[in-house]
């Protein structure tokens, strides 16, 4: 993957014109520090709508840890339409990171999920440019030690419980039927629609591997960029990366 490079000053955009939707990863909320400063920085360049995942902090139901969550962010960002903004990106982080990649890839002929008409047009919950950070490749990855942990938080009884009393954070207790679409089969559908993939050398849950598998796959037009230092996700970034994200998406509005 290329080093990251510094993105191009933004054109002037009208107040109000951009929008960037924060999904934030596992166990996060809006309410938290990492996502919120996120959230600040991004509101440099762009109005921010954040939300809840289901299970995370004030929304109800339960979590399928990213699976179903693809079915919410599309309200998101059709919220972000019906407040007047003319373009929207969805910026995701780890969880988030799938959920921003698969909902913006058509699924099937109808392309329902994704908000994608039926002959390919776009309509209003479809965001016109999209970043992922620290997002996996593949589903059920369990290559790392900090992987298995969670596996072991939220898919025995035991550990759910531990999930819901300790994270607070209620995991659905079913198997997905059907298997999910994997952001790996998602990249390659997002196109036209610019995608940015973020990841960091140092992250415990998804080595490197994952974003150069996402890039395999990905149109010629998806840009990577490779953070040395970088954890993982909304947690590990400080008040630059956001804010380099920020400029990246608001350099594409004009």
């Amino acid at each position: 993957m290329a080093p990251a490079q510094a993105p191009p000053e933004p054109a002037a955009a009208p107040a109000g014109d951009l929008a960037i939707v924060l999904a934030h990863g596992f166990a996060g909320s809006p309410e938290k520090p990492a996502p919120r400063r996120a959230a600040v920085a991004f509101s440099q360049y762009a109005d921010v709508i954040t939300f809840s995942f289901p299970a995370h902090g004030g929304s109800g139901g339960r979590s399928t840890v990213g699976d179903r969550e693809v079915l919410d962010l599309p309200a998101a960002v059709r919220r972000a339409r019906a407040l007047g903004h003319r373009r929207v990106a969805t910026v995701g982080f780890s969880m988030g990171g799938s959920v921003v990649l698969r909902q913006t890839a058509p699924y099937g002929p109808q392309g329902s999920i994704s908000g994608q008409g039926e002959h390919g047009e776009r309509t209003v919950a479809r965001p016109d440019d999209v970043v992922a950070v620290s997002a996996p490749a593949r589903r059920s990855y369990q290559g790392t030690a900090a992987m298995r942990r969670l596996h072991r938080a939220v898919t025995p009884p035991m550990g759910r419980l531990v999930s819901r009393l300790g994270l607070r954070t209620g995991i659905h207790p079913e198997d997905r039927d059907p298997v999910p679409l994997s952001p790996t089969g998602a990249v390659p559908l997002i196109a036209p629609t610019p995608l940015l993939l973020v990841h960091g050398d140092r992250g415990p849950y998804f080595p490197l591997g994952h974003p150069r598998i996402l890039l395999a796959a990905a149109p010629a037009t998806a840009e990577p960029w490779s953070e040395r230092g970088f954890g993982h996700a909304e947690n590990a970034a400080d008040d630059a990366l956001p804010g380099r994200i920020g400029a990246w998406v608001a350099a594409r509005t004009g």
